[in-house]
């Protein structure tokens, strides 16, 4: 995982949930480029063909409620976005979304601040976000240490794979 992050922004609003994200009917696809051809099609069916490899997501609160689906994360991944920053998230779209190796990263008050179009860096080391259209700086909420971690790996079953001697012995 990269410690400084940089993308082009995709803006969404408040309870963005999990049928927004993935509509059901396409939960029949499990693989990150089919779940990718239909990401955030309940708000923008064009969505898929706009977004590039590293873009990065800004969001209100509640980012992911709904149902618990591991589709929803997988899809965001699928797209190529870097990472999504919220307000604040559904905690089961924050737990899966880590064991996928999807960068969260929580950010009070970003939404008002950010807009759709702007280029964002987020440096991990420093835990500031900064708008580099409008040079602003905001703090984002550090991710825990074993989190970064899994992220590191790409994501919990490549952490457990890489690391399962370590914790057998423990």
């Amino acid at each position: 995982m990269d410690k400084i992050i940089k993308g082009k922004v995709w803006k969404f609003g408040d309870d963005v949930d999990t049928d927004i994200i993935i509509p059901g009917r396409y939960l029949v696809f499990t693989g990150e480029k089919e779940l990718a051809a239909c990401v955030m099609e309940g708000c923008d069916p064009d969505f898929s063909n706009k977004v590039k490899k590293g873009d990065i997501m800004v969001a209100g609160k509640n980012f992911g409620c709904g149902s618990s689906r591991e589709h929803a994360p997988i899809a965001i991944k699928g797209a190529g976005i870097s990472a999504v920053v919220a307000e604040s998230f559904a905690r089961i779209f924050y737990r899966n979304s880590i064991n996928i190796g999807l960068l969260l990263i929580e950010a009070k008050g970003i939404s008002g601040h950010i807009s759709e179009g702007d280029e964002i860096q987020i440096n991990m080391d420093k835990g500031v976000l900064k708008d580099l259209n409008t040079f602003e700086e905001f703090e984002i909420q550090p991710l825990p240490e074993f989190m970064l971690e899994i992220m590191k790996e790409g994501g919990l079953i490549n952490y457990l794979k890489n690391h399962l001697a370590e914790i057998k012995g423990q």
